[in-house]
């Protein structure tokens, strides 16, 4: 069924945010909401996130994608005190 409706501003900003996610479509989380509104469905039980730590090589603070910029300042120290030596 096709209708038109209008939405109060504070729901239109919930709705929102709960497709800010890009999980689902504006129709599928009205609908989900009015069958929870009316008591068809309770509401979706989600699963709990979860972090799973990793040993790694690097110690914190240092950043990978930065390495070769690391050795191209060790390098260039390395040249500078060989000239400056001479």
């Amino acid at each position: 069924m096709r209708t038109t409706l209008t939405i109060d501003p504070d729901v239109a900003e919930r709705l929102k945010q709960e497709l800010s996610s890009g999980e689902q479509t504006l129709k599928q989380v009205v609908n989900e909401r009015l069958r929870m509104g009316f008591g068809f469905k309770q509401s979706p039980k989600r699963r709990p996130y979860k972090v799973t730590a990793h040993h790694s090589a690097y110690r914190p603070g240092i950043d990978r994608a930065k390495l070769s910029q690391i050795v191209d300042e060790i390098e260039v120290e390395a040249v500078l005190s060989k000239a400056r030596s001479l």
